[in-house]
């Protein structure tokens, strides 16, 4: 697969997504908006695992430094 984030964009997502988790499973649980946190925090934690994201293929976009 075609990596296209780089590394502090991965740290970035990865703490992102910790912390709408936390929101979606303790402050909103139960609710719609607590469903909808957990779903992004799950895009934004295989994101930030797998080093792909699919918008930034869509806009060409990478933030992963290209091995010179």
């Amino acid at each position: 697969m075609f990596n296209n984030v780089g590394t502090l964009d991965r740290i970035v997502r990865l703490l992102f997504a910790a912390s709408l988790l936390y929101a979606g499973l303790n402050l909103y649980a139960g609710t719609s908006l607590g469903l909808g946190l957990d779903v992004a925090a799950a895009l934004l934690t295989f994101s930030g695992l797998f080093g792909f994201c699919g918008v930034y293929r869509l806009l060409g976009i990478s933030t992963r430094k290209s091995p010179n």
